[in-house]
């Protein structure tokens, strides 16, 4: 457990970043409020009997004195694409590990772009996207593929039994839209293919009692950046039920709601990965209920690891490259139930 330690928790008062900070200070650590919003910052501490440092990317004085005596940063603030270089930058004036639940997919390329051989030769750890998106499918892969050194593609399919998107959703999704443009992103044959035809609409069969249904297909999410870094796979795609992409693109579909004492939602949802090679099939699948809220134990679980030592590698990577993935994954009861299937 976090025995003390204090950790900063940058975009403390966002959606998710309240989640983190209660997961946080239920495992032992001792949260340190930072963002730019004095006043909703200082509340959230009064809550909590925290201490609150205010802090912005456009001011790395204000940012040193956030991370000052902390063991590690997890930056919660989105627009990713604005907070993501300045909070490492600054993690690593600290020499302290990083962490983010970054969704956007620019933002975690750049971050694997920008910083992979200088983390890596400073032996500093930095983890993007360690979050339902980028994180949980990337460990599912990973411990799909057990011994298999490569594979031919991996397909990971995300239901969702709603999807009400937080006010840092929509603003994320519209930065990558603005970077993206006019395209769309896939990864196939080892690389990454700008598109401007539209998502394929395809069927989808989830383990049961979910069965057939319908998905856009490369609705391409962060983990199609995580697992080609560590894992041999040159075909690498994401599907996400229609109903919750038409949800989530939909200009008045509300925000989640809280439905229980701890803030979450009544939303489910069910990770279903497959990797295969030549003729053979592995499945991991993991459900759960509200992607914002497992966000929470999935960082806190990494951050834990990150700080006893019980890591595989430095520099910039995945969650399943720096962590033990089927350990990991069963670690996170009851907060998934998790299926392992090899055929």
């Amino acid at each position: 457990m976090g025995s003390g330690q204090l950790v900063a928790v940058f975009g403390a008062y966002g959606h998710t970043g309240r989640f983190v900070v209660a997961e946080l200070a239920a495992r032992g650590f001792v949260p340190v409020l930072s963002g730019r919003n004095a006043q909703t910052l200082e509340e959230l501490a009064d809550e909590h009997g925290l201490e609150a440092r205010v802090a912005s990317v456009d001011d790395p004085a204000s940012l040193d004195s956030a991370l000052a005596g902390t063991a590690a940063v997890i930056n919660c603030a989105g627009p990713f694409a604005s907070t993501v270089g300045p909070v490492i930058e600054a993690a690593l004036r600290a020499k302290i590990p990083y962490l983010d639940v970054a969704a956007e997919l620019e933002a975690n390329l750049d971050t694997f772009a920008h910083y992979r051989e200088r983390a890596r030769d400073a032996g500093a750890v930095i983890v993007p996207a360690m979050a339902f998106f980028g994180g949980l499918g990337d460990l599912l892969a990973t411990a799909a593929m057990g011994d298999w050194t490569e594979a031919d593609e991996a397909h990971i399919a995300y239901a969702l039994s709603n999807w009400h998107p937080t006010a840092g959703t929509r603003l994320s999704g519209a930065v990558s839209r603005e970077r993206r443009g006019a395209h769309r992103l896939r990864y196939s044959g080892g690389q990454w293919e700008r598109r401007t035809d539209a998502a394929p609409t395809l069927e989808w069969t989830f383990p049961e009692p979910m069965g057939r249904r319908p998905v856009i297909g490369e609705f391409t999410m962060a983990d199609v950046v995580t697992v080609p870094q560590h894992l041999s796979i040159p075909d690498v795609t994401t599907y996400m039920t229609a109903e919750a992409a038409r949800d989530v693109t939909a200009p008045h579909t509300p925000a989640p709601t809280a439905t229980d004492e701890s803030g979450r939602s009544n939303q489910t949802f069910l990770v279903d990965v497959v990797v295969r090679s030549g003729g053979a099939e592995r499945r991991a699948t993991a459900g759960g209920q509200d992607i914002y809220a497992v966000t929470a134990p999935l960082v806190t679980e990494a951050l834990e690891r990150v700080l006893t030592g019980r890591t595989k590698a430095v520099g910039v990577v995945s969650a399943g490259e720096i962590f033990d993935a089927p350990d990991f994954l069963h670690a996170l009861a009851p907060h998934i139930t998790l299926d392992l299937v090899f055929v």
